[in-house]
Protein backbone atom coordinates (compact mmCIF):
# COMPACT_ATOMS: atom_id res chain seq x y z
CA UNK A 1 0.00 0.00 0.00
CA UNK A 2 2.84 2.43 0.74
CA UNK A 3 4.34 1.76 -2.72
CA UNK A 4 1.00 2.36 -4.42
CA UNK A 5 0.75 5.73 -2.72
CA UNK A 6 4.30 6.56 -3.74
CA UNK A 7 3.55 5.57 -7.36
CA UNK A 8 0.50 7.81 -7.36
CA UNK A 9 2.58 10.75 -6.11
CA UNK A 10 5.23 10.07 -8.75
CA UNK A 11 2.64 10.05 -11.54
CA UNK A 12 1.00 13.20 -10.18
CA UNK A 13 4.42 14.80 -10.52
CA UNK A 14 5.50 13.35 -13.88
CA UNK A 15 2.38 13.57 -16.06
CA UNK A 16 1.67 17.27 -15.50
CA UNK A 17 5.39 18.01 -15.92
CA UNK A 18 5.45 16.12 -19.24
CA UNK A 19 2.27 17.85 -20.45
CA UNK A 20 3.55 21.30 -19.49
CA UNK A 21 6.89 20.60 -21.14
CA UNK A 22 5.10 19.38 -24.28
CA UNK A 23 3.04 22.54 -24.69
CA UNK A 24 5.24 25.25 -23.17
CA UNK A 25 8.81 24.21 -24.00
CA UNK A 26 8.12 23.05 -27.55
CA UNK A 27 6.08 26.17 -28.31
CA UNK A 28 8.97 28.25 -27.00
CA UNK A 29 11.51 26.35 -29.13
CA UNK A 30 9.33 26.69 -32.24
CA UNK A 31 8.99 30.41 -31.54
CA UNK A 32 12.75 30.81 -31.27
CA UNK A 33 13.16 28.90 -34.53
CA UNK A 34 10.63 30.86 -36.61
CA UNK A 35 8.50 33.21 -34.50
CA UNK A 36 4.71 32.94 -34.78
CA UNK A 37 4.73 31.22 -38.17
CA UNK A 38 6.99 28.50 -36.77
CA UNK A 39 4.64 27.91 -33.85
CA UNK A 40 1.61 27.68 -36.14
CA UNK A 41 3.28 25.24 -38.56
CA UNK A 42 4.75 23.17 -35.74
CA UNK A 43 1.43 22.57 -33.98
CA UNK A 44 -0.44 22.07 -37.24
CA UNK A 45 1.81 19.13 -38.19
CA UNK A 46 3.18 17.52 -35.02
CA UNK A 47 0.12 15.58 -33.78
CA UNK A 48 0.67 12.46 -36.01
CA UNK A 49 4.24 12.21 -34.71
CA UNK A 50 3.03 12.56 -31.13
CA UNK A 51 0.39 9.84 -31.53
CA UNK A 52 2.85 7.49 -33.29
CA UNK A 53 5.35 7.86 -30.46
CA UNK A 54 2.65 7.30 -27.83
CA UNK A 55 1.34 4.19 -29.59
CA UNK A 56 4.66 2.53 -30.39
CA UNK A 57 6.81 3.56 -27.44
CA UNK A 58 9.74 3.99 -29.83
CA UNK A 59 11.43 7.12 -31.15
CA UNK A 60 12.72 5.07 -34.09
CA UNK A 61 9.20 4.01 -35.09
CA UNK A 62 8.16 7.67 -35.10
CA UNK A 63 10.89 8.70 -37.57
CA UNK A 64 8.74 8.43 -40.75
CA UNK A 65 5.93 10.50 -39.22
CA UNK A 66 8.52 12.92 -37.85
CA UNK A 67 10.13 13.39 -41.28
CA UNK A 68 6.74 13.99 -42.87
CA UNK A 69 5.87 16.57 -40.20
CA UNK A 70 9.22 18.30 -40.74
CA UNK A 71 8.56 18.46 -44.50
CA UNK A 72 5.16 20.07 -43.92
CA UNK A 73 6.65 22.50 -41.42
CA UNK A 74 9.26 23.55 -43.98
CA UNK A 75 12.43 22.07 -42.51
CA UNK A 76 14.80 21.35 -45.43
CA UNK A 77 15.18 17.65 -46.18
CA UNK A 78 18.98 17.74 -45.87
CA UNK A 79 18.54 18.95 -42.27
CA UNK A 80 15.59 16.79 -41.18
CA UNK A 81 17.16 13.60 -42.58
CA UNK A 82 20.21 14.16 -40.37
CA UNK A 83 18.74 15.74 -37.24
CA UNK A 84 15.70 13.49 -36.73
CA UNK A 85 17.42 10.07 -37.04
CA UNK A 86 20.35 11.23 -34.88
CA UNK A 87 17.89 12.76 -32.42
CA UNK A 88 16.08 9.43 -32.17
CA UNK A 89 19.27 7.97 -30.70
CA UNK A 90 20.70 10.76 -28.54
CA UNK A 91 18.07 13.47 -27.97
CA UNK A 92 15.93 12.25 -25.07
CA UNK A 93 14.31 14.88 -22.91
CA UNK A 94 11.40 12.65 -21.89
CA UNK A 95 13.67 9.76 -20.96
CA UNK A 96 15.97 12.06 -18.99
CA UNK A 97 13.03 13.48 -17.03
CA UNK A 98 11.85 9.92 -16.35
CA UNK A 99 15.31 8.81 -15.24
CA UNK A 100 15.53 11.66 -12.72
CA UNK A 101 12.10 10.61 -11.40
CA UNK A 102 13.23 6.97 -11.07
CA UNK A 103 16.41 7.93 -9.22
CA UNK A 104 14.57 10.28 -6.86
CA UNK A 105 11.90 7.63 -6.29
CA UNK A 106 14.44 4.98 -5.27
CA UNK A 107 16.22 7.47 -3.02
CA UNK A 108 12.89 8.07 -1.31
CA UNK A 109 12.02 4.36 -1.02
CA UNK A 110 15.38 3.58 0.59
CA UNK A 111 15.26 6.76 2.70
CA UNK A 112 18.42 8.24 1.20
CA UNK A 113 19.08 11.97 1.04
CA UNK A 114 18.45 13.31 -2.50
CA UNK A 115 19.90 16.79 -2.16
CA UNK A 116 23.20 18.54 -2.60
CA UNK A 117 24.97 19.70 -5.74
CA UNK A 118 27.06 16.54 -6.18
CA UNK A 119 24.06 14.20 -5.79
CA UNK A 120 21.92 16.14 -8.24
CA UNK A 121 24.76 16.57 -10.77
CA UNK A 122 25.42 12.82 -10.64
CA UNK A 123 21.73 12.09 -11.16
CA UNK A 124 21.62 14.40 -14.19
CA UNK A 125 24.72 12.73 -15.65
CA UNK A 126 23.20 9.29 -15.15
CA UNK A 127 19.90 10.48 -16.65
CA UNK A 128 21.71 11.66 -19.78
CA UNK A 129 23.56 8.35 -20.01
CA UNK A 130 20.34 6.39 -19.53
CA UNK A 131 18.67 8.50 -22.23
CA UNK A 132 21.26 7.34 -24.77
CA UNK A 133 21.09 3.70 -23.61
CA UNK A 134 17.30 3.37 -23.94
CA UNK A 135 16.87 5.27 -27.19
CA UNK A 136 15.09 3.58 -30.06
CA UNK A 137 14.30 0.41 -28.11
CA UNK A 138 10.63 -0.27 -27.36
CA UNK A 139 10.51 -0.74 -23.61
CA UNK A 140 14.23 0.03 -23.48
CA UNK A 141 13.75 1.77 -20.17
CA UNK A 142 14.36 -1.62 -18.50
CA UNK A 143 18.00 -1.47 -19.60
CA UNK A 144 18.29 2.04 -18.23
CA UNK A 145 16.74 0.91 -14.96
CA UNK A 146 19.32 -1.83 -14.59
CA UNK A 147 22.00 0.77 -15.23
CA UNK A 148 20.62 3.04 -12.50
CA UNK A 149 20.50 0.15 -10.01
CA UNK A 150 24.06 -0.92 -10.89
CA UNK A 151 25.59 2.56 -10.69
CA UNK A 152 24.00 3.42 -7.35
CA UNK A 153 24.33 -0.09 -5.90
CA UNK A 154 20.65 -0.45 -5.01
CA UNK A 155 19.60 -4.00 -4.01
CA UNK A 156 18.05 -6.24 -6.66
CA UNK A 157 14.70 -5.92 -4.88
CA UNK A 158 14.53 -2.37 -6.25
CA UNK A 159 14.32 -3.61 -9.85
CA UNK A 160 10.57 -4.42 -9.93
CA UNK A 161 9.90 -1.17 -8.05
CA UNK A 162 11.71 0.99 -10.60
CA UNK A 163 10.41 -1.06 -13.55
CA UNK A 164 6.84 -0.13 -12.64
CA UNK A 165 7.79 3.56 -12.76
CA UNK A 166 9.34 2.98 -16.20
CA UNK A 167 6.18 1.29 -17.47
CA UNK A 168 3.97 4.12 -16.25
CA UNK A 169 6.06 6.93 -17.81
CA UNK A 170 7.30 5.24 -21.00
CA UNK A 171 4.64 6.49 -23.44
CA UNK A 172 4.73 10.21 -22.56
CA UNK A 173 8.53 10.11 -22.31
CA UNK A 174 8.79 8.67 -25.82
CA UNK A 175 6.41 11.33 -27.13
CA UNK A 176 8.60 14.09 -25.67
CA UNK A 177 11.68 12.45 -27.19
CA UNK A 178 10.21 12.25 -30.69
CA UNK A 179 8.62 15.70 -30.75
CA UNK A 180 11.85 17.17 -29.42
CA UNK A 181 13.66 15.78 -32.47
CA UNK A 182 11.24 17.62 -34.74
CA UNK A 183 11.63 20.99 -33.07
CA UNK A 184 15.40 20.46 -32.96
CA UNK A 185 15.27 20.28 -36.76
CA UNK A 186 13.54 23.66 -36.77
CA UNK A 187 16.22 25.11 -34.51
CA UNK A 188 19.00 23.82 -36.76
CA UNK A 189 17.19 25.31 -39.78
CA UNK A 190 17.16 28.66 -37.96
CA UNK A 191 20.88 28.46 -37.24
CA UNK A 192 21.85 27.47 -40.79
CA UNK A 193 19.21 29.31 -42.79
CA UNK A 194 18.92 32.55 -40.89
CA UNK A 195 15.90 34.12 -39.21
CA UNK A 196 13.79 34.04 -42.41
CA UNK A 197 14.40 30.39 -43.30
CA UNK A 198 10.75 29.44 -42.94
CA UNK A 199 9.66 32.07 -45.51
CA UNK A 200 11.63 30.32 -48.21
CA UNK A 201 10.41 26.85 -47.21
Amino acid sequence: PELLGAYAKAMILYYPTAILYFFIAFTFYAFIAAKGEGVRRFWRNIIPTSLTALATGSSMAAIPANLEAADKTGVPRDISEVVIPIGATIHMEGSCLAAILKIAFLFGVFQMNFCGLETIATAIGIALLVGVVVSGIPGGGTIGELLIISIYGFPLESFPIITMIGTLVDAPATMLNAVGDNVAGMMVSRMLGGKDWIKTA
